[in-house]
């Protein structure tokens, strides 16, 4: 059956073009249009698409908030269009807390040189939503009221155990020494990161390193937003940056992030051959060699399987791996990836994560 698309732009120009671009693929059909978010919000009530993809800035009422009234009256997958900017990057984050499943970037030069790289990510990006985790309503909860107290509330799903899940959740958590923890995300972990950091306490004592695939100019201002919400400290990685407890550093957008025995982080140029910049799986192995089994490394919710490969050699090396659960995953392909290699020393629901890495990290 056609994954059944809502597409909400103020632009004739890019609404046509997206409209084109997905009903070249006989398993998407455009089921309608929309100019502003209040069309958006009645066409989603009457046409129930499987996805919306959805504008941010339209006259009448904003992309963020047509998402907040769409996943109140009738929960529904969207796509953010985002512009490659600091401020894009900003509000591109604010639609994400607000409901909003994934973005891609708005670039109207691809849409008009690149058309077959376009519809392949476009078309790909609404099939692999079509199948998310989004169709419950998120429910509005404030982070840990022991978090800062400027920190915004955060719109994510509750979480509840995956039936045919692992049963390992229940174990008793193992207590360590560690001296790195890494966090490896995809689709859905801005909200997810968001939800585990700001659990953590200001004196946590391993350091942490983040990667998030991510363009280039959005790294920069999701790192100053965790750093806002969170008593942990957060920054964009930068080359040369040293480990310390209580400090996150997020992988730069576009390159590759990597860390040596003495602690240095080394952030090297983003290798075409690579799908992903940053990648999981390099930042996991080198954590393998440089530290043994002395890290924990977390794979939350994301498309695909990367971090596999790098949780495999930091199992070998004696490390503990965490996977989140399906439920709480907004797409589970990267932690069932985990799980399904039998790497998964436990499975935790996203709600569980930050408070069990408290409890871990002696």
């Amino acid at each position: 059956m056609a994954v059944k698309v809502l597409v909400v732009d103020d632009s004739g120009f890019f609404r046509r073009r997206v409209s084109e671009i997905l009903s070249a693929d006989p398993n998407i059909q455009v089921v309608g249009t929309a100019t502003n978010g209040r069309e958006a919000i009645d066409q989603a009530l009457a046409l129930k698409p499987d996805v919306i993809t959805m504008d941010y800035e339209m006259p009448m009422m904003d992309g963020i908030t047509a998402v907040r009234n769409i996943m109140q009256r009738c929960p529904t997958p969207v796509l953010m269009f985002s512009s490659l900017t600091h401020e894009g990057a900003r509000v591109t984050l604010d639609a994400l807390d607000a409901g909003a499943v994934d973005f891609l970037p708005k670039n109207f030069e691809d849409i008009s040189r690149n058309p077959e790289k376009v519809k392949q990510m476009l078309c790909e990006k609404v099939h692999s939503i079509a199948r998310s985790n989004r169709r419950a309503a998120p429910v509005a909860a404030s982070v840990q009221a022991s978090a800062p107290a400027h920190a915004p509330s955060a719109l994510v799903r509750p979480a509840s155990p995956a039936p045919g899940s692992p049963a390992v959740a229940a174990a008793a958590v193992k207590r360590k020494s560690y001296r790195l923890v890494a966090i490896g995300t995809s689709t859905g972990g801005p909200v997810a990161l968001q939800r585990v950091l700001t659990q953590l306490p200001a004196n946590f004592p391993a350091p942490i390193l983040l990667i998030q695939h991510m363009p280039a100019a959005f790294t920069k201002a999701f790192a100053e937003r965790l750093d806002k919400l969170c008593r942990i400290s957060v920054k964009e990685a930068e080359d040369g940056d040293m480990l310390r407890p209580g400090l996150a550093l997020l992988a730069p957008g576009g390159k590759q992030m990597m860390v040596d025995p003495r602690g240095m982080v080394k952030i090297l140029p983003g290798d075409e051959r690579l799908n992903y910049k940053p990648c999981v799986d390099i930042t996991f192995g080198s954590a393998a060699k440089s530290f043994a089994d002395k890290v924990l490394a977390v794979v939350l919710t994301g498309m695909g399987a990367d971090g596999r490969e790098g949780a495999r050699l930091l199992k070998q090396c004696g490390s503990q791996v965490w996977a989140q659960d399906e439920a709480s995953c907004v797409i589970y392909g990267m932690p069932m990836a985990i799980v399904k290699a039998s790497l998964a020393d436990a499975v935790y629901s996203l709600d569980d994560i930050g408070k069990h890495l408290a409890e871990a990290c002696l």
